[in-house]
């Protein structure tokens, strides 16, 4: 029945009454709001909501987020909060909301100069933000208006490196072009400068998710051929940001630069098969020496190691394969030796390798004719075995370094123990004349019958021409050269001072030791307060004393102290060193000549620390690398330069071959085109289809392509 007129007003009206009365029930809500603060949730409980009408109370946009208490305190009371967040941490808040990103982007100053500029307190160790510091007084901004420069910086170093940009900062750009846009980008810079200066990384085993408190092949790592260097990755969330792939470049006919095939490499290349954006790599190794060999060592963040090069000495910990045979590996391979241990160190030496587990425990393998395995006996090690000897066993060990023949360690307790060779003095000790007895293939205790008690022994002088004849005569493969030149040094296999198990370096106790850099015959120490020790051969000035002397001791170089200069990093190479200070500048001393130390074509050798200069007034490095005729520089902003140069596909060392302006050369050059913590898409890997022949009833690849593919199966 229809309604008349009368009736369809009633009705109009009472729908206006409930309109109104909706209306102003949702202004009274919003005042309370406004009155007492985002409290849906206490409100909801109060008012016995259902989950529906709870899940509509939930901030699911920007104008709800723009609410969150987080947001609304004030910059510089959220900066001071902000700080404490390790740079993971921080990533992971700003993913929490969708408008609180730009927001945080106003207090990445204050968190990034929280790690740069830290203050000292009475024991000289605490930072600003409340972590512990490396060395005390690490300076590398003195202001908030500097580390905004060196985060600037930061997006630009090295060039042009097709650095992955999201959708939202495009987006961001186009909105606000003068806005914060890169605040995205930001946690992984920060996880960057953590691991340079702090040693957190984001390990998923390591005792407290640290690092050692000082580790060599943090970013980068050289032998006498060839280099790694942690680059790329961060293209999914599995990898994390930027930094967490590895390019290699130099020398590759023994297989050490992991792509699958010998050949050489001029540039730096990133490698494949998923590392950097399924697999994330905290630490790289590079080993070998003089003697044409050559391994690379990589530790996964959780705690895996990866091997591939030379496998002739059992340096690659994988032992046998099938026949008996030791072939090499041409691309990374798992040691499955070590897949029970979660390993937080990798070290490389000449032909001998080494790791440091969580529970502080030491494995090594490799050639061990020297001792350098710490076995107690010179014989090889194909497997990685476990460290016992000299009271190691119960020490917690944090970090190693491996030498030419020789090993050192450091542990909790800030002591140092070293073994090997203990020709020149690279162990910082005296050391008791080594008897071996073949039969058994163990140490003999001095004066047991049958073979004469030990006597303390000293290093022989120092004869650095007559140990250049034996590189020299190394690298021309002279076999009779090499052993005419250690007949002259007297050094033979069956050497005296070989020490075959670890001995802690007495004369460096009361000093706290957090580092340990071991080179090709001389070796550095580091203290917790920054001062730099260094003993072994002290040929074309590597010691840093002034002098060409050898030292049998830790002697500290005073030429630091005397600058008031506190080192950061530092490495030993083949007679060179280099070293980063607190301030980031970059010092080097000993071989410069073909411009190895980026000093010039000019200078031959150095027996003071002198600087180097990059060619940019505003550039800091963090990390440093030694190898024998080139070296590594990383920067602040994530750019990393090289001196002198790896002769490749038959070309002389140095940088005469290059492309280089005159005035030049001998100086750091820029990799362009490369920055450590920028994230770039993963590369593909073209794969080639095979060309199969019939013969016969039968299609087969061909003698020489089935034997190539299992040498490439085996890497």
């Amino acid at each position: 029945m229809a309604k008349t007129k009368e009736e369809r007003e009633q009705s109009r009206l009472e729908a206006k009454a409930r309109a109104e009365k909706r209306k102003a029930a949702k202004d009274a809500a919003k005042q309370q709001k406004e009155l007492h603060g985002n409290n849906d949730a206490a409100t909801a409980a109060d008012a016995k909501m259902n989950i529906n009408d709870l899940r509509k109370n939930l901030p699911i946009s920007k104008e709800h987020n723009s609410s969150l208490a987080m947001v609304t305190l004030p910059i510089d009371a959220l900066s001071r909060v902000m700080r404490y967040l390790p740079a993971r941490e921080w990533g992971a808040v700003s993913l929490t909301c969708t408008g609180l990103n730009l927001t945080l982007g106003g207090c990445r100053v204050s968190h990034i100069s929280s790690r740069l500029m830290r203050r000292e307190d009475e024991e000289g160790k605490q930072s600003t933000c409340g972590s512990m510091c490396l060395v005390g007084g690490l300076q590398l901004c003195v202001d908030r208006k500097e580390a905004q420069e060196i985060l600037d910086r930061s997006f630009v170093g090295g060039g042009e490196t097709n650095r992955l940009v999201s959708k939202k900062m495009k987006l961001s750009r186009k909105k606000n072009p003068n806005g914060d846009a890169d605040a995205d980008e930001y946690p992984a810079y920060a996880r960057f400068v953590e691991e340079a200066t702090l040693g957190y990384s984001a390990m998923q085993c390591s005792r407290d998710a640290l690092f050692p408190t000082y580790v060599q092949g943090r970013f980068a790592s050289c032998s006498p051929e060839h280099s790694l260097l942690r680059i790329g990755g961060g293209g999914n969330t599995a990898s994390g940001p930027g930094g967490s792939g590895v390019a290699s470049w130099g020398v590759g006919m023994r297989g050490q630069l992991g792509f699958g095939k010998r050949e050489d490499e001029p540039e730096p290349r990133l490698l494949l098969s998923k590392i950097g954006w399924g697999v994330r790599i905290v630490q790289v190794a590079a080993g070998g020496g003089l003697v044409r060999v050559a391994h690379s060592l990589l530790l996964t963040s959780t705690g895996r190691v990866l091997s591939f090069g030379t496998a002739q000495y059992g340096a690659l910990g994988h032992g046998y394969d099938a026949g008996k045979q030791l072939s090499d590996c041409l691309r990374p391979r798992y040691i499955d030796a070590l897949k029970n241990e979660k390993c937080i160190c990798v070290a490389a030496g000449e032909l001998h390798s080494g790791v440091v587990t969580m529970d502080g425990d030491v494995y090594t393998f490799g050639e061990g004719f020297c001792g350098q395995l710490g076995l107690g006996d010179r014989r090889p090690q194909l497997l990685p075995k476990q460290v016992t000897l000299g009271g190691l066993e119960d020490e917690c060990v944090n970090n190693m370094s491996m030498g030419c023949r020789h090993t050192l360690v450091t542990t909790d307790d800030g002591d140092v123990y070293s073994w090997g060779l203990g020709r020149f003095g690279v162990l910082g000790r005296s050391y008791t004349d080594f008897t071996y007895n073949n039969d058994v293939g163990m140490a003999v205790p001095e004066g047991e019958e049958g073979h004469v008690a030990g006597v303390a022994a000293r290093p022989p002088p120092m004869q650095a021409a007559a140990m250049d004849n034996i590189i020299n005569a190394a690298n021309d493969d002279g076999t009779n050269d090499i052993m005419a030149a250690l007949d002259a040094l007297n050094l033979t296999l069956d050497d005296p001072s070989d020490q075959c198990y670890p001995k802690v370096i007495d004369s460096l106790q009361g000093v706290r030791c957090v580092g340990v850099s071991a080179g090709h015959r001389h070796s550095m120490v580091l203290d917790e307060f920054g001062g730099l020790y260094t003993f072994g051969s002290g040929a074309s000035g590597a010691l840093g004393h002034g002098d060409l002397q050898g030292q049998e001791y830790p002697i500290k170089v005073q030429e630091f102290d005397n600058m008031r200069v506190r080192i950061h990093q530092f490495s030993a190479g083949v007679d060179m060193s280099l070293a980063v200070d607190t301030q980031g500048t970059v010092y080097a001393w000993g071989k410069a000549s073909e411009g190895r130390l980026g000093l010039g074509m000019g200078r031959l050798q150095t027996a003071l620390p002198r600087e180097v200069d990059v060619g940019d007034a505003k550039f800091k490095a963090v990390d440093v690398e030694c190898g024998y005729v080139h070296s590594l520089i990383v920067g602040l902003d994530g750019s990393v330069y090289q001196c002198g140069g790896v002769g490749v596909d038959g070309k002389d060392d140095g940088q005469q071959d290059l492309d280089i302006e005159e005035n030049q050369r001998g100086l750091p050059r820029l990799l362009s085109g490369f920055n450590i913590w920028h994230r770039i898409a993963e590369p593909k890997e073209k794969v080639v289809k095979e060309q199969w022949k019939k013969y016969g009833k039968y299609e087969l690849k061909g003698r020489s392509k089935m034997l190539q593919e299992g040498v490439r199966s085996i890497g």
